[in-house]
Order: structure tokens, then C-alpha cells, then sequence
């Protein structure tokens, strides 16, 4: 899961609940003092959150765009029902597209940048394929970070499938138990943290719906490659394909091939992992502010 380096909000965001028509969903929001450039909807990935891209808030305001990070249907401070069918890639995608039009409709019309972390780029994806089959798309730009053409690496599939498991007889709480112990035995414990985040952390993984992990997370172990099927989709649209320089989920070689067959800007992080929103937040907020503008 991402570790954001801090909680406190800056002044020019703020938390508050969007209202769509396919439901309410926990944002942060932040606004730009100046000329507005854009805006732009950022969805977190597997056991993620909108608090993923805290850091990206305020340099991304700073340059002019109205930012908007949500927790997904399911996840965190948004919640959901215990019904698989509501965390099908296809149902979240509806939700992104859902939101989409919030911030259209805020902004005039104006179409939104998007975003998808991990998990949330194969949700934005669904999105994508889905407007495209209807009509123009709706976005600006679509922006994939650390997310991959299909299925995780065999490796992480391994640890998904365990959770999977665990998830059928034990609870969230006894999970979270398990998993320390297993990072403490591992010899690679957590880096030490603030304990505001360490206990944000506990928080947000006990806030998780379990129907929500279970479907999500199969899906990560099996999701097919469609890739061509969105390069066609994004024919005339930008797209950046950004990751760091190591990958626990895709491989970086992956992710590199993925944007070639795309034809998409690539971007690589210096000193940055799986999560560089989180990890190399004014890096990868510059990557995105150049890439936007």
C-alpha cells in the first residue's frame, strides 16, 4: 500500500464529499490562487486512497490546476455495498466517469485531466474504453503511473492470492495483525513512520469494504492485457505513462513497453518506487504539470 509522507492539508485544499449520480465520494480538493490552467481527477489504486496524492496537492495547485483525489467505491472514507458486482473494473470505471462529469460541469464544460495509480490506472482504462465506445472522450489527458498492460508480476500475484485467502476467514483486523508480523519476520520492516501515519494507515485498512479487496484484488491476479484495445480508444488524446525507477507490481521494463505500444510520453522517477506521487511527489508533480500544459 502508499505511505503518504504527510496528512495535514495545505491551505489551498480542502475535504469534502462529491455527489454524483451514482453516488457520494470522499475527495480532497485543491484550488489554485491564481489563473486556473485545468483541472484534474486523480483515483488512487489497490488498498489506496485519495490521501496517496496529498503531496501532490499544492505544487500541483501552485501550477494552476484545480486537483481532485477521490477514495474509490469501496475504499477508505467512501464505503460501499457488499455486492462484488459494484467493484468490477467496469463498475468503477462508471464512477470515474461519473466524477468526470462533476468537474466538467464545475469547470464550464471544460474536460478534466485523469489520472489512475496502480489499480486505479486499470479503472481509468475501463473508463477510457467505455466513453470511447459511445462518443468523443471526455478528458484532456489520461495519465497511467505505475500501473501495467495486464495481470501483477507472478511474485505479487503470490501475495495477493494469500490475502485473497485470508480475506474468506479472517477479518481486517486479524489480516493487518498478520501482515506485521510477517513484515517484522521478514527481515524489511516498514521504514519507521510519524505515528500519525502509522495510525492512519491501520485506519484506512480497516475502513476497507472486504467484498471491495476480494473482487479488486482477483482482478489484479487475472486482468487481461487491452492494451491495443486503448491505444485505439486514445487515438489524438495524450497520454503519459509514469513510474519510478523500481516496480514491485509491473516490471518498469513492462511499463516502458506498455507506453511504446500506446505511443505515449514516458516518464521515470528518479529514487522512486511503486508510488512516486508518494514517495517523489515534487518530481512527479513537475512531470505532470509539464505534461498537462
Amino acid at each position: 500500500m502508499s505511505t503518504p509522507p504527510f496528512l495535514t492539508l495545505p491551505g489551498c485544499a480542502r475535504a469534502e464529499r462529491l455527489v454524483t449520480g451514482r453516488g457520494e465520494f470522499a475527495a480532497l480538493r485543491a484550488e489554485p490562487s491564481g489563473p486556473v490552467r485545468g483541472s484534474a481527477l486523480l483515483v488512487p489504486g489497490f488498498t489506496g486512497s485519495k490521501e496517496d496524492f496529498i503531496a501532490l496537492l499544492e505544487p500541483l495547485a501552485a501550477a494552476g490546476y484545480r486537483v481532485t483525489a477521490v477514495d474509490q467505491r469501496g475504499q477508505y472514507q467512501t464505503g460501499g455495498p457488499d455486492d462484488p458486482a459494484a467493484y468490477a473494473v467496469g463498475a468503477l470505471g462508471a464512477d470515474v466517469r461519473a466524477l468526470t462529469g462533476v468537474l466538467a460541469a464545475e469547470a464550464g464544460g471544460a474536460p478534466p485531466h485523469l489520472l489512475g495509480h496502480s489499480f486505479g490506472g486499470q479503472v481509468v482504462r475501463e473508463a477510457v474504453l467505455a466513453a470511447a465506445a459511445e462518443g468523443p472522450l471526455p478528458w484532456r489527458s489520461l495519465t497511467l503511473v505505475s500501473t501495467g498492460p495486464g495481470a501483477i508480476d507472478p511474485a505479487e500475484a503470490v501475495r495477493t492470492g494469500l490475502l485473497l485467502d485470508a480475506l474468506r476467514g479472517m477479518d481486517l483486523e486479524q489480516i493487518w495483525q498478520v501482515m506485521r508480523q510477517l513484515e517484522a519476520e521478514s527481515g524489511q520492516p516498514r521504514p519507521s513512520l510519524e505515528p500519525a501515519v502509522a495510525e492512519f494507515l491501520h485506519r484506512r485498512w480497516l475502513a476497507n469494504v472486504p467484498r471491495a479487496l476480494s473482487v479488486t484484488g482477483a482482478h489484479l491476479v487475472a486482468a487481461p492485457d487491452r492494451v491495443a484495445e486503448l491505444a485505439a480508444a486514445t487515438a489524438g488524446l495524450p497520454v503519459l505513462v509514469l513510474s519510478g525507477v523500481r516496480d514491485h507490481a509491473w516490471p518498469v521494463p513492462e511499463q516502458t513497453a506498455m507506453a511504446e505500444r500506446l505511443g505515449a510520453r514516458r516518464v521515470v522517477v528518479a529514487d522512486a518506487g511503486h508510488s512516486p506521487n508518494a514517495e517523489q511527489p515534487a518530481a512527479t508533480a513537475g512531470a505532470l504539470a509539464a505534461f498537462w500544459a
